[in-house]
């Protein structure tokens, strides 16, 4: 098992190969996983499992010799975010009787999408949902890790199933 360890203080992230590379967090910093709570902007500390990635279509593919699960996103890709959805911090499709966040964005922030698995064994409501590592474009994120795509990209080549994201 490989980690890839966030330093929420000092805004990097680390690769498995020991690379160091600057990366953003939540614009309201980084609190402990029983803190987080929904729309609060803060990135929560813990170990995350990789559970899959997603890959805008022809914005993003996955990397030659990458072995994590992966798919391509959607147009009516969504991501719950409502605390009374029965399907909170789950993949939705579009249109959804609740508020839904839309995986296909014009800003490029979600052209690769690395699903992390917090709060999802069970989703416990309003304990935050949505928590990637995604695409930056240099600001703070809703909560979420955020690094240059070619980085994230290269990131991934060197992933396995079974590796984590460990936020301190």
């Amino acid at each position: 098992m490989s980690i890839v360890r966030v330093d929420s203080i000092a805004r990097t992230l680390t690769g498995p190969d020991g690379a160091t590379i600057a990366c953003e967090i939540g614009r309201s910093g980084a609190c402990a996983a029983e803190a987080k709570r929904e729309g609060d902007g803060m990135t929560p500390r813990g170990r995350w499992p990789i559970r899959a990635v997603l890959f805008r279509p022809g914005r993003a593919a996955p990397p030659a010799g990458m072995t994590l699960p992966w798919r391509w996103t959607r147009p009516a890709d969504g991501w719950s975010d409502a605390a009374a959805d029965p399907e909170y911090n789950r993949p939705v499709r579009h249109p959804h009787g609740h508020s839904a966040e839309r995986l296909e964005r014009e800003d490029g922030l979600y052209d690769v999408i690395v699903i992390l698995g917090h709060n999802d064994a069970p989703p416990m409501p309003d304990m935050g949902s949505a928590i990637f590592l995604h695409c930056s474009e240099g600001r703070p994120t809703e909560g979420c890790v955020a690094i240059g795509k070619a980085a994230l990209l290269e990131l991934l080549a060197r992933l396995a199933p079974g590796d984590v994201v460990e936020i301190v």
